[in-house]
């Protein structure tokens, strides 16, 4: 590793009487990747912002190289060599990649557009990361999302970047696609790049970083070289304290099944789906990204409704052709993509979590009932420890994990019968995925019946009573509590056998 590229010293940020940031220092080397990690609403997010002039800090500098960067310019932090990539790629899907790559900042030649000169300037640039230079002229809309991710790469650097800033980069990858970003990130280490990498996916900073620097209640805590820190001691470091396991002493459940599946199916999607779920029990359909899981779980909300099988609720065979059938027999759902399904962005956290409740919530009939909305609002939020100044807040201004406990907080104002989750804690920090499993398992206590959909085995393996595998849309195996990670995970990659190898 070089020497220091970007400095920041006591940086302070307020919004309104929010503290987001007290005086932060920070730093990233030439050659080296500096990890960024904390919990929704540490201050990561804020920080990025001002380093990448989105934002200006109310106090404190931003140097690069030794020169101060003027805040509140993304123009002035790209001419001074910094350059983001979001976790989603901000890319025209209409346009070919050479278009995305030069987009506002087309290459010319005597006032023209420089088609030529721009094609084999980007070939040189995705050759330089391992992608195919013929892709230049290629609709980026049907480039996989992995490749669309270099390519956001790609276009960082086709103005000379020092610092590259990768947001959340892994989230929406496969492993496979993920090793190809990792290699991706090596070599830009190696040529001298400093690279800020942002990730809640704790297990993989010891595979690409060389140093972690943890952030709370927009502070930073810590500053170490990755060796020197295990996954649990960062989490821990994250959270301020150590963490325990929220399913300990689970008593078995019992009873006759709240949900009953018998032979569910969609054509293309799965097959032949047998499931049960008791009162109090926590069942979890797991499979890897590509096995149906996410199929089954719009199936029994009717989202895209199965044409196979039945469904029974409490002993009544239902028919779920919508949502509305599905609210109507007592099924609620937390979708696994909160921005496009689950909140209403521009909406207060109150408006949000009444929502699905109107009939509940009207006097009379007809006249709806502001102060009552409120008063359910304020509870959830010390309940289930919303971040938010109030309950008049917009849901867009919180950070992931809070946006997620809104969602949560909307199916929780009226206990549901079944509550089928899924992917409950994607893209959240581990302090809210410990919060949002402990109130999952307060629900399921309550007598609810509890179908987890997640490819996060480790979530999968603390909160499931059961662990049914789904490979190729079908359920090929169950596992009971206390079933090895490693069992699981072959079962789904497609072991035949009784264990793993």
């Amino acid at each position: 590793m070089g020497e220091t590229l970007l400095r920041l010293r006591g940086v302070q940020k307020r919004y309104g009487g929010v503290r987001a940031l007290r005086g932060v220092d920070f730093d990233v080397l030439a050659g080296e990747v500096h990890a960024l990690v904390g919990e929704n609403g540490a201050g990561k997010s804020t920080l990025i912002k001002i380093v990448s002039g989105a934002e200006v800090a109310d106090e404190g500098t931003v140097e690069i190289d030794g020169a101060p960067i003027t805040g509140g310019s993304t123009q002035a932090a790209m001419e001074a060599g910094i350059a983001t990539v979001y976790q989603e790629p901000h890319l025209f899907g209409e346009l070919t990649v050479a278009e995305n790559v030069f987009l506002g900042r087309e290459l010319r030649t005597n006032g023209r557009v420089d088609w030529a000169a721009q094609r084999t300037r980007v070939g040189e640039l995705l050759a330089q990361i391992g992608l195919d230079p013929a892709i230049g002229d290629v609709r980026v809309a049907d480039l996989p999302v992995a490749e669309q991710q270099l390519v956001s790469i790609a276009k960082a650097f086709a103005h000379s970047a020092k610092v590259l800033i990768l947001d959340e980069p892994s989230a929406i990858l496969t492993d496979r696609e993920i090793e190809v970003l990792f290699g991706v990130v090596r070599n830009l280490r190696a040529a001298g790049v400093g690279i800020i990498y942002i990730s809640h996916r704790l297990d993989e900073l010891s595979q690409i970083s060389d140093r972690v620097t943890v952030m709370r209640d927009g502070e930073v805590v810590a500053t170490k070289p990755t060796s020197e820190l295990t996954v649990r001691q960062v989490a821990e470091l994250m959270v301020g304290h150590a963490l325990g396991s929220a399913t300990a002493d689970r008593p078995a459940p019992t009873g006759d099944p709240v949900l009953a599946v018998s032979g569910l199916g969609r054509s293309g999607a799965f097959t032949g789906l047998d499931l049960t779920v008791r009162p109090a029990e926590v069942v979890a359909l797991y499979g890897l990204i590509g096995s149906g899981t996410d199929a089954i779980a719009r199936a029994l909300y009717g989202v895209a409704p199965a044409d196979a099988g039945t469904v029974r609720v409490d002993g009544r065979q239902v028919r779920l052709h919508s949502p509305q059938d599905a609210a109507a027999a007592g099924i609620a759902m937390l979708p696994g993509n909160r921005k496009q399904q689950g909140v209403f962005a521009n909406k207060s956290i109150a408006f949000n979590i009444s929502s699905a409740h109107l009939r509940h919530l009207a006097k009379l009939g007809f006249w709806f009932d502001r102060r009552k909305e409120r008063s359910i609002a304020e509870d959830f939020l010390r309940r289930i420890a919303i971040k938010a100044p109030d309950v008049g807040t917009a849901v867009g201004a919180l950070s992931g994990g809070n946006q997620q406990k809104v969602v949560l907080a909307r199916q929780l104002v009226r206990a549901p019968r079944v509550l089928v989750l899924e992917e409950p804690t994607q893209g959240v920090d581990v302090g809210a995925k410990e919060e949002i499993h402990r109130l999952v398992l307060e629900l399921a206590d309550g007598g609810s019946a509890v179908l987890v959909i997640s490819t996060d085995l480790p979530e999968v393996l603390q909160l499931a009573d059961r662990v049914l595998v789904v490979r190729k849309g079908a359920v090929v195996r169950e596992f009971e509590r206390g079933a090895s990670q490693a069992d699981v995970l072959a079962a789904a990659a497609g072991d035949e056998g009784e264990t793993a190898a």
